[in-house]
């Protein structure tokens, strides 16, 4: 008799995963401050503890057959431009005198106030803008990341229970996942 499977929540793996980002960013950035390295020193040194958490994930879930529940939330009734618009509008900004004297001087004072008012609004929406922009990169990586641990834990069944296939799974994925990235600095530190 097999043992049943277990399902992780595909919310708490994204989850984990960023924590273990930004462990990996805090240790590379801790580590490093009496060493002065260079950039790509540090990058090969977080893409490096990544792959080997990646690694030991993956195959301890090829090993125990687990997989994984899409628990993200649906986006249905989502079209692009409900929110922000499809097109930006030309804006044409007036010129505007206010004069000398004491009329001047409380021209000034009030077109300041409606300025500050207008920056302040600005203020506001870039500030919604820059909240829904992260919300949408999160919620790409995480099909991203969703779609590409989905995949690999599609081969639990051929590898649960059997510790050198499921590292070697794991290890290929890591290479495919990961090593690209590794090529990409390679060859950026090559051609500079």
């Amino acid at each position: 008799m097999k043992p049943q499977k277990t399902y992780l929540k595909g919310k708490s793996v994204f989850i984990i995963s960023l924590l273990v980002i930004v462990i990996t960013v805090l240790t590379v950035y801790f580590s490093g401050l009496h060493y002065h390295r260079s950039l790509t020193t540090n990058l090969y040194m977080s893409l490096g503890i990544i792959a080997t958490a990646l690694v030991l994930f993956m195959t301890y879930g090829l090993y125990f057959g687990v997989g994984l529940l899409d628990n993200f939330p649906k986006f249905k009734h989502f079209q692009r431009g409900d929110i922000l618009g499809t097109t930006t509008p030309d804006i044409d900004l007036p010129d505007i005198e206010v004069g000398e004297g004491i009329g001047g001087i409380i021209a000034s004072i009030v077109f300041w106030i409606l300025m500050t008012i207008a920056i302040v609004v600005l203020l506001i929406v870039l500030e919604a803008i820059f909240w829904f922009s992260l919300f949408v990169l999160l919620a790409m990586l995480y099909w991203v990341f969703f779609r590409a641990l989905r995949l690999v834990f599609s081969k639990s069944k051929e590898t649960q229970g059997d510790l050198g296939i499921s590292a070697v799974y794991a290890l290929g994925y890591t290479v495919l996942y990961v090593g690209w990235i590794f090529a990409v600095v390679y060859l950026v530190e090559l051609f500079r």
